[in-house]
């Protein structure tokens, strides 16, 4: 039997109540634990903020620029990123399972480049998810799309079973080849990702309206990278959109396409968590870049 505690019962403190602690990220207080958990993996506590490393464009379109050897452009870039989001192959093939980063994986897809990219399906069971222990799933919505109601089908599917394990959902808003890229058609897409299920949401920067885009979204919207910019360009971009409600960013060609992109994702994090101008981000860009 194991002896009993005698010790006098001074570490109680019956004056001090215990703190209901609220959860640091829009929209998600009532989360279960390892759903909160997950998102804290991704969303540092800190800042309310995310780097995300995108990685994944191969799904649809092969070995793109800058991603031709993943193990050796990419894997080094990890521990500046609170998180990477890639697809299972590579995630097993090239990223060692000693990164303790978060990772977001791909969980649609289907057409490649060559086809209608609408045509998604689910692409990654859930259970697969849990064995890889990942943070969060990733699905394509395609609003105004020829295969719209299919794609946000597969969201809500993955909302389904995510709930089941406390798995979150990113529902990334594709703008398609004949899409308008405005607030308003923005506003429309994430929104409506949103009251479906999505626990957070990443879409594109515009010029004008963005902060209503992030203001009528009630979870995280995460700012898409998108096509290449010069340097300084795609860190104004990014300042602009965290300045205006956006809880990060994940980029992809923007990182990995620039001259140097250890240094670039070095002052992309310096702008979303440390808040520095882009000119100050810029600037310690190019001074990595002249001792490299």
């Amino acid at each position: 039997m194991p002896e009993q505690d005698t010790m006098v019962a001074k570490e109680f403190h019956e004056d001090v109540p215990q703190e209901n602690r609220g959860f640091f990220l829009k929209g998600s207080a009532s989360y279960d634990w390892g759903m909160q958990n997950r998102l804290s993996r991704i969303f540092n506590p800190d800042t309310g903020r995310t780097v995300m490393l995108a990685v994944d464009h191969g799904y649809f379109q092969g070995p793109t620029t800058g991603l031709e050897r993943i193990d050796l452009s990419i894997v080094p870039l990890v521990r500046h990123a609170d998180a990477l989001m890639c697809t299972r192959g590579i995630l097993r093939s090239v990223v060692p399972a000693t990164e303790n980063h978060a990772i977001v994986v791909r969980a649609s897809g289907g057409p490649s480049i060559l086809k209608e990219l609408s045509d998604e399906e689910v692409a990654l069971d859930v259970e697969d998810a849990l064995r890889m222990n990942v943070s969060a799933l990733a699905v394509q919505v395609f609003v105004g799309g020829e295969f719209e109601t299919r794609s946000i089908h597969n969201m809500t599917q993955l909302v389904d079973r995510g709930l089941r394990f406390g798995m979150p959902v990113m529902a990334v808003t594709a703008v398609g080849r004949d899409m308008v890229r405005d607030a308003k058609y923005l506003r429309l897409a994430c929104r409506m990702a949103a009251e479906l299920g999505a626990q957070f949401v990443k879409t594109y920067y515009v010029p004008e309206g963005f902060s209503t885009i992030t203001a009528s979204c009630p979870v995280p919207i995460v700012m898409a990278g998108g096509k290449k910019l010069p340097e300084l360009d795609a860190l104004t971009m990014a300042y602009r959109a965290v300045e205006e409600g956006a809880s990060g960013v994940d980029m992809g060609r923007n990182i990995f396409q620039s001259a140097d992109p250890d240094a670039m994702i070095q002052a992309v994090r310096a702008v979303v968590h440390d808040g520095k101008n882009p000119q100050e981000a810029h600037d310690e860009f190019l001074a990595h870049l002249a001792t490299a």
